[in-house]
């Protein structure tokens, strides 16, 4: 870990990443591409000592309430975040200006914050999103090995649900020829449905690969599944979008059970929800029996 100050926090669609650099170790990751020049070794995280400071300022400032995201870059509640708490800081300043939170992350530590995400959906809009990519528990430590595990993500997903906070899922990625079979994708659907989620996001199913994040998937196939790496740079050469050749069927399963469960599954739709600020009305009316 080391620390930095920076300017600000806040991007112009109102996210943040209170940490650079990530713990996880998911053997896919695109926040090692090259291209978001992190010049420190990945796993020696870059905290942004004066994040939580520069969050009020901005806050502080806004003349309208929206959605406050934070997770897309690095995951907001990964090891660190236990002993610095910037996550939790944040969304404490974030319910106490009145604004919505959007989270994004793959550990059950969101659970720790459940009071805040409370306080803050009984005023506007506390959202949280799960990304699940691996129904099979011994594939899923291999994938994301140091993360909560599927099963867990999925019983912290029921929980949010149980406590009414709106979960949204990512499908996201598929890697070819290990996870993009119809059990997978049915075994996850299946988590979704019982949990409740409102909305599953899916590009597809597939993965991104690009300089920085290529290197590292390809040492992990070599890793754990020796001779993979032939067979993707044969298939895909060093393509950026990277295909499953179970694409249109396994769309076609995701898109018919999301329907029939009624599960928003609609991109453009569910970023919609995710971006729009709702305040609810917090005041009862009286009755007679107030009187």
């Amino acid at each position: 870990m080391h620390k930095v100050k920076v300017k600000g926090i806040l991007s112009a669609n109102n996210g943040m990443n209170l940490y650079r650099g990530c713990t996880h170790g998911c053997i896919y990751c695109d926040s090692r591409s090259k291209c978001y020049h992190i010049n420190h070794d990945f796993e020696d995280i870059e905290v942004k000592e004066n994040a939580v400071e520069l969050l009020e300022q901005a806050l502080k400032s806004k003349r309208k309430k929206c959605m406050i995201g934070t997770g897309s870059m690095c995951d907001p509640y990964m090891h660190i975040e236990l002993e610095t708490e910037n996550t939790r800081k944040s969304l404490l300043l974030i319910e106490k200006y009145g604004f919505g939170a959007v989270v994004q992350t793959k550990s059950s530590r969101v659970l720790r914050d459940l009071d805040i995400l409370k306080k803050i959906n009984s005023k506007t809009k506390a959202v949280v999103q799960m990304t699940l990519t691996t129904f099979d528990e011994n594939l899923c430590k291999i994938i994301e090995p140091n993360v909560s595990t599927t099963k867990e993500r999925f019983e912290t997903l029921k929980i949010l649900n149980e406590n009414n906070i709106p979960t949204v899922v990512w499908l996201d990625p598929v890697l070819p020829f290990i996870n993009d079979t119809e059990e997978n994708i049915k075994g996850i659907l299946d988590y979704c449905i019982k949990a409740k989620v409102y909305g599953i996001i899916c590009f597809g199913m597939g993965l991104t690969l690009r300089e920085g994040n290529r290197e590292y998937f390809y040492k992990n196939l070599d890793k754990y599944f020796p001779g993979l790496k032939e067979k993707y740079i044969k298939t895909y050469g060093n393509s950026y979008e990277v295909t499953s050749p179970n694409n249109s069927m396994l769309m076609t399963i995701f898109n018919r059970i999301c329907k029939e469960n009624n599960i928003v599954c609609n991109n453009k739709e569910i970023f919609n929800y995710l971006k729009t600020f709702e305040e609810k009305n917090t005041f009862r009316q009286l009755t007679l029996f107030d009187i």
